[in-house]
């Protein structure tokens, strides 16, 4: 049939049935989705297809509309046990940071505003002096992220001079995140001292000179040495340093304020042990163990985050007014001695393993699963290889990737895990307020599969 039985674009904008789609999208989108499925058309008629009549051209047109308009970032439910899980959005957050957020997103608020002299104020004030009360450091400064955080300080205190870490240090973190790709881009000059697996004192003692502006630490963040190894100590760095009046820099990667030992897992150095054992400028992330939102801080020697505060780079990696709110928050949750009780993160890792087996009981009891010992594990760069005793939900469905598939359909998505052909879910990660609706979608695919 020839093509000339197709409608103009013009026409199918004119007939009746088209007016509700502008109305709801636009009259420029629907024009665009309109010229969009016709070219589609006319290559199936091409093909030997046949025209379609002008209402099945309108829910083509609809149905692509919803396509370019529908949403990518989306609420999933973890089931998977990785608690700070870098896929799924790090950690989420308090109700009362999302609170903060939303108060601070939906009007004007006082970002840059001093309310005593009525003038413009600084945008920093906001979380800094609840990072001093918590840790003690004499200042403190926020970007948007740690990589952030690192390049400014590397930027500001070390430019075209030398700044000494240990090769075993030389990490690579998620999306391709590289310690020496970092320094080439700060202009500073990488002097990498010891061997792979084994860094003495008297290594970094001997390559201290005058153009040496830093020696800085690297958290391991997603692996581990182990066997025949050795580094210097952060306290034997810091000596050192400030002996040759050098300013030591300690990237902690996902820093924390609690003791995780506590809760069964390793020590994990914490921020105010690092400034304690002589750091003179700590960097770690907001959105990782702190429990917070996306944030790179800075805290340290006034006149070392000074210079960062001053420097033009941090204009351009500064956080928003929602970070900020955020992370004022998520700080007076620890402030307060409530983290435990508040921050999602710390109530799962913190999680009585009686209560995470009596919630994989009630679910096994009503989806006809069984419950199985299992490990939970922190993620996101956190304590690598250390892990959680947890019970999990096991379902045995006849297509195991075919089940996580569906599950990834689901309105909520279901994000789970696979293990020798079981389809496992871990109710650590499982919010509470998620419960209804995670129950409700594991019954609609159940239903469907039965």
């Amino acid at each position: 049939m020839s093509l000339e039985a197709l409608p103009s674009v013009d026409r199918v904008l004119q007939c009746d049935g088209c007016r509700k789609l502008i109305d709801e999208y636009g009259r420029l989108l629907t024009t665009d989705a309109i010229r969009t499925t016709l070219e589609t058309v006319r290559a199936a008629i091409r093909d030997g297809g046949e025209p379609p009549e002008i209402a099945a051209l309108l829910q083509a047109v609809q149905a692509r509309l919803e396509t370019w308009l529908a949403p990518t970032l989306l609420p999933v439910i973890n089931a998977t046990g990785v608690i700070i899980h870098t896929n799924l959005g790090r950690a989420p957050l308090s109700d009362a940071a999302r609170r903060a957020v939303q108060e601070a997103a939906c009007g004007y608020s006082t970002l840059e505003f001093d309310l005593d002299r009525g003038k413009r104020g600084k945008r920093e004030m906001h979380a800094e002096d609840l990072l001093i009360r918590l840790t003690g450091a004499e200042a403190a400064f926020i970007v948007n992220n740690n990589a952030a955080a690192v390049l400014l300080a590397l930027t500001a205190l070390a430019k075209r001079r030398e700044v000494v870490i240990a090769r075993s240090q030389l990490i690579e973190i998620g999306g391709g995140f590289r310690i020496p790709a970092v320094m080439k881009q700060s202009g500073a000059k990488l002097v990498e001292v010891g061997t792979t697996n084994r860094t003495h004192l008297s290594d970094i003692r001997d390559a201290l000179n005058d153009r040496t502006a830093l020696l800085l630490q690297v958290h391991h963040s997603n692996f581990k040495l182990v066997g025949f190894t050795q580094e210097p100590t952060l306290k034997d760095m810091a000596v050192l340093a400030h002996e040759h009046g050098i300013p030591m820099l300690n990237d902690l990667g996902s820093g924390t304020f609690l003791d995780t030992s506590r809760y069964g897992l390793a020590h994990e150095p914490t921020v105010s042990e690092c400034l304690e054992a002589g750091a003179d400028v700590v960097c770690f992330s907001g959105d990782k163990l702190l429990g917070g939102p996306q944030a790179g801080i800075l805290l340290g020697k006034k006149e070392l985050i000074d210079r960062m505060r001053k420097h033009p780079l941090a204009r351009a990696i500064r956080p928003d007014k929602m970070c900020l709110a955020a992370l004022s928050a998520t700080l007076q949750h620890y402030l307060r001695g409530e983290a435990l009780e508040k921050i999602p993160v710390w109530r799962m890792i913190a999680a009585a393993p009686s209560a995470l087996e009596a919630r994989a009981r009630m679910w096994a009891d009503r989806f006809n699963g069984e419950v199985r010992r299992g490990t939970s594990t922190v993620g996101g760069g956190s304590l690598p290889e250390e892990s959680l005793p947890t019970y999990l939900l096991a379902l045995e469905p006849q297509h195991a990737n075919a089940f996580l598939s569906r599950l990834r359909q689901l309105n909520p998505p279901i994000i789970a895990r696979i293990e020798q052909g079981r389809v496992l879910f871990d109710p650590r990660t499982i919010l509470p307020e998620q419960e209804q609706a995670f129950q409700s979608g594991l019954d609609r695919m159940l239903t469907r599969a039965s």
